[in-house]
């Protein structure tokens, strides 16, 4: 009963992640060009070559690795700590939240061609919207610093909503009862946000982080749609490189070992976040339990003192 219940997730996870992954690695160990029929093996050659200065592709594909990420370390803090304050904003009672949440949420739910398309308008260094309102001549999507910063803060309108979705899933699960023994003790909206809703929120911080990093780690149609990689390929991303060379170029066989040292580093990414996390919250965990017993001793110490007199 239960390998039926599972067998069409099977048969689509074998045909649509499976079998391609497999297939990729296949492909990398070839010269594989899709517009010749000779398709001649190299074995790991394709990817002693990223790691050989020499190589051709050895400066782009590194280049792309080093913009995703700069692109990581900008869009990610933003897209924890914003979407959170946000959270928290939308989970107050007033009026007309419901209306206000999704407003937040409504530029999600486009496309990001959508989205690309309509902030390269916007963002046009000559007669574009936004140098209107700023009053200002700056070129937002030919410029250094000012493509990063357009991308990202692109990248945070758009998504931002989404991760204060989650988080206010993670906020309805925490008791209501745990704020107001915290209230009773004497502790400041601070104090009740740092000890009950940063705990209570821990698995939904950890969902967020992780996921929001490897989405940052794959962007491309922010890049290819409103500064096509530039300028001077600064904002050329790692997963523009690997398009490029497998489907312009039809370079398959590079594209796909490049395809494959991205996502080695962002399983150990990954990995190494859930450790951290994990790791710390153990300690955490461990440290309030020794407090708690701490005080249970004190306590009884002084019941007992108070027996004595």
């Amino acid at each position: 009963m239960t390998l039926a219940f599972l067998a069409p997730y099977l048969v689509v996870f074998l045909a649509f992640v499976a079998l391609p992954a497999v297939y990729g690695i296949w492909i990398s160990l070839h010269d594989w060009d899709f517009t010749l029929p000779s398709r001649p093996w190299v074995g790991g050659q394709n990817y002693a070559d990223l790691f050989d200065p020499e190589s051709v592709q050895y400066e782009q594909f590194w280049n792309g690795m080093k913009n995703t990420g700069l692109f990581t370390l900008f869009s990610v803090p933003l897209l924890i700590v914003l979407p959170l304050a946000l959270a928290l904003l939308l989970n107050l009672k007033f009026p007309g939240r419901t209306f206000f949440r999704a407003v937040f949420f409504a530029p999600y739910v486009l496309g990001v061609a959508v989205i690309g398309i309509m902030w390269r308008y916007l963002l046009d260094g000559n007669f574009g919207i936004v140098n209107r309102i700023l009053g200002t001549n700056i070129q937002w999507t030919t410029s250094q610093p000012w493509t990063w910063i357009g991308l990202v803060g692109v990248t945070v309108w758009w998504t931002m909503g989404f991760n204060a979705v989650i988080y206010m899933a993670g906020l309805a699960s925490i008791p209501t009862d745990q704020y107001e023994a915290a209230a009773l003790d004497g502790a400041g909206p601070w104090k009740r946000f740092l000890h009950v809703t940063l705990p209570g929120l821990r698995p939904v911080l950890i969902f967020v982080l992780v996921t929001t990093v490897l989405a940052s780690a794959n962007m491309f149609g922010q890049s290819y749609t409103i500064t096509q990689g530039g300028p001077a390929e600064s904002t050329r991303t790692a997963i523009m490189v690997i398009t490029d060379l497998g489907f312009s170029q039809s370079r398959a066989g590079q594209a796909a070992a490049e395809s494959y040292i991205l996502a080695f580093f962002l399983i150990v990414v990954s990995i190494a976040q859930f450790w951290a996390t994990r790791d710390r919250s153990a300690g955490r965990e461990r440290r309030e339990a020794r407090a708690a017993e701490r005080r249970y001793r004190e306590r009884l110490a002084a019941e007992d003192e108070e027996g004595r007199r």
